[in-house]
């Protein structure tokens, strides 16, 4: 044994050749600071061992090396200096593993993201296997590669390639890595530490000129000033257009990349170190770890309640198949559930059946499913108008119309058909669990399921708990929505839920403002280029549907009169009685229709301003943002106080997932705190005369006072 560590070990494999295994106790390997500094030392000692004449690195887990230890970073990155000095350490290791005097050959199986990616460029050979994926994710977490990627890859696959790949971010399969010259070698699982073997002894035996492949590694860039010049401009407009301001880490990753590009590795490493650690003092960084980490938090709960679920789903029904129960049926088949989808009429499973056929055949169209993997979803979705057709199945998703009434008439016809066993849900927006639970026999088997729409595209459920729901019913639930691939959050009873529920005190906000004359497009544009939400306020509404969201208003005034009642002369409700309903008949907020190439328009209405009377006030940006983000961040930290959420960070995920709260603020717990508590109560405080809405509660200003903060722990 040459070395011997908790998470790496070294020793020889044959004549010569040393294995360098990452083999941590957890369940995947990472480079946290203990491995980081057993990973430098396996390294010294490597370097002066005799008769070395070869290394491969390799993985005893299904899974190379997922990267960092993210649970490290927001308590690294608080002190600078810190920071400064741990990055600059860190990547330095890597440097160790790119000197030592012998060949190198990392052998990739599963995962090699970030770290992981950058120890096997740091080897002169990568072989992987078919599992494989590879990249450098860092922009996801507001960061850039910071153990020497921005300096290596260039170098490795050509400046054009590599800026792609860590701008955006993105992940690599075998056969594109291959194709790229990101990897030497694509092998099956059961040949890669043979294949490693092979090409190490080929090294060693002076058959493959390894020096002459690392060589370029420890030089300046090897393109000419104009080919350079062109890759840089091209990706600094390509990452404008894409990442635009919000977010700094591509924009920092190009500028690394530039600033290294004419020095060898130690001033290219510098540059890398230097904006890697200006990153890890913003904002947008701050927020996107705290994504991962809540991320982490809410997937760890849905594992842990696939555990403990006592019933396993195994065959699905859904009622009602309109566009949600089409794609909710769509949903559950093409993760492996087969389901029924029953409705009272045949036009309705015919577009529920078309529903399911069109994402499929988009999904052919784009080489991700080929014809027969098609045909085997579809069959396992069994249209059928009888009720008989959901005995035996282990779920019922109800997914008929929104009125109260209805969905209790038949949930409860379906109670009289199922089995004892079988779990009942509602696809609900906005009705009270408990109230749809009273017409059932056995509420204890019975909560909410909550999808928003596209279904195949919006990771998250809301399961909803009801008084009587157990918590068996529940995690089979929660265990259910993993299965089909969504993100599912547990959040109580209460009218609107959670996101309908913080949701509607923001579009109050935003219909305020309208209704005294303030010009709803210079609010989207607000909202959406400067707050970052994916669409304005009254996009939203029009994407929602407007009487879908004046019907809402109903639900949430009887729930909340005294801070959300109804107003029939709001701009929300006035479209709603002109019937402009928004997107789905072409006219709500915008007017909608094709442009002359036959591509969606979306184009202000004339005739909305003058129904709506707005004239020409004007308001600043901070005053348009305060007005729509306070209620809503004010309702988020009721939601908590009464317990509707879990925890601030299961809030955060909610609407990141629900409503595309703009990722680089992290979510309103996250939000809230960079703005500050104390300057959001006074912000709250400026506009409290216009609502209870608008009052923070005793809770926050008791949490500003005491220092603490919402996401703590």
């Amino acid at each position: 044994m040459i070395y011997q560590g908790d998470n790496i070990r070294v020793e020889f494999v044959e004549d010569g050749i040393a294995e360098l295994q990452f083999a941590a106790a957890g369940s995947v390997n990472k480079f946290d600071q203990k491995t980081l500094e057993e990973f430098s030392q396996a390294l010294t000692q490597l370097a002066s061992t005799d008769g070395l004449r070869g290394v491969i690195v390799t993985s005893s887990k299904s899974t190379f090396i997922v990267g960092a230890d993210i649970t490290e970073f927001l308590t690294l990155f608080a002190d600078v200096e810190q920071t400064k000095v741990w990055v600059a350490k860190a990547s330095r290791v890597f440097d160790q593993l790119e000197d030592l005097p012998v060949p190198t050959v990392a052998a990739v199986t599963g995962f090699a993201l970030g770290g992981g990616c950058e120890a096997a460029l740091a080897c002169d050979y990568r072989v992987v296997d078919t599992t494989a994926t590879i990249g450098l994710p860092e922009v996801k977490l507001g960061l850039i590669p910071g153990f020497g990627g921005t300096m290596r890859l260039p170098r490795i696959i050509g400046p054009d390639n590599a800026l792609e790949l860590i701008t955006t971010g993105k992940n690599n399969r075998p056969e594109d890595a291959l194709k790229i010259g990101l990897v030497d070698s694509v092998v099956a699982p059961e040949k890669l530490r043979e294949a490693a073997l092979t090409m190490a002894k080929a090294a060693a035996a002076g058959e493959l000129n390894w020096q002459q492949k690392r060589q370029p590694k420890l030089e300046a860039l090897k393109a000419n000033d104009v080919e350079l010049t062109m890759t840089l401009v091209t990706a600094k407009g390509m990452v404008a257009a894409q990442a635009g301001k919000h977010y700094p880490a591509p924009h920092a990753a190009i500028r690394a990349i530039e600033e290294g590009a004419r020095h060898t590795r130690e001033e290219a490493l510098n540059a890398e170190n230097r904006a890697f650690v200006s990153l890890t003092q913003t904002d947008a960084c701050k927020a996107q770890v705290g994504i991962f980490l809540a991320d982490q938090l809410v997937k760890g709960k849905a594992k842990k309640a696939a555990k403990q679920a006592t019933k396993e789903i195994k065959r699905a029904a859904v009622l009602g198949a309109g566009i949600m129960g089409g794609g909710i049926a769509y949903q559950s088949a093409y993760k492996g559930v087969p389901v029924v989808m029953k409705d009272i009429r045949q036009d309705a499973l015919d577009l529920g059946m078309r529903e399911a056929s069109k994402i499929l055949g988009k999904l052919v169209e784009r080489g991700r499913l080929d014809h027969k993997k098609m045909a085997a979803v579809l069959s396992s979705i069994t249209p059928s108008l009888l009720d008989e057709s959901v005995k035996g199945v282990d779920i019922v998703v109800e997914a008929v119309v929104e009125n109260p009434d209805v969905k209790g008439k038949v949930l409860a016809q379906m109670e009289s058909v199922v089995d004892a066993d079988t779990i009942l849900v509602s696809n609900t927006s906005t009705i009270s669990i408990d109230r749809l639970a009273k017409n059932l026999k056995d509420p204890s088997r019975f909560c909410g399921m909550h999808f928003f729409n596209p279904v195949h595209k919006m990771p998250l459920v809301e399961v909803i708990r009801g008084e009587h729901t157990s918590d068996e019913t529940v995690a089979a639930v929660v265990a259910y929505a993993a299965r089909m691939g969504k993100t599912a959050i547990v959040v109580n009873d209460c009218p609107g839920f959670l996101v309908n529920r913080v949701l509607f005190p923001y579009l109050a906000g935003f219909a305020g403002m309208v209704d005294e004359g303030v010009d709803f497009a210079g609010i989207d544009k607000v909202m959406e280029r400067q707050f970052g939400w994916p669409m304005g306020p009254a996009y939203l509404s029009d994407v929602v549907g407007i009487d879908t969201a004046d019907h809402c208003t109903l639900v949430m005034a009887d729930g909340f009169p005294s801070r959300m009642p109804r107003d029939a002369s709001s701009a929300i409700a006035k479209l709603a009685a002109a019937e402009r309903f928004g997107q789905k008949n072409g006219k709500g907020f915008y007017n909608y229709g094709v442009d002359k190439k036959g591509r969606p328009s979306k184009e202000q209405a004339p005739e909305v301003y003058e129904l709506l009377n707005i004239g020409d006030k004007q308001l600043s940006a901070d005053d348009i943002i305060g007005r729509c983000m306070v209620p809503m961040v004010n309702e988020c930290v009721r939601c908590l106080e009464e317990g509707i959420v879990a925890s601030a960070a299961e809030c955060d995920m909610a609407l990141l997932y629900g409503l595309g709260f703009p990722p680089f603020r992290g979510g309103p717990f996250r939000y809230l705190e960079t703005v500050g508590l104390e300057n959001f109560i006074a912000l709250a405080d400026k506009y409290a005369h216009l609502g209870e809405m608008y009052q923070v509660t005793d809770g926050l200003r008791e949490m500003a006072k005491s220092g603490k903060s919402y996401l703590a722990g």
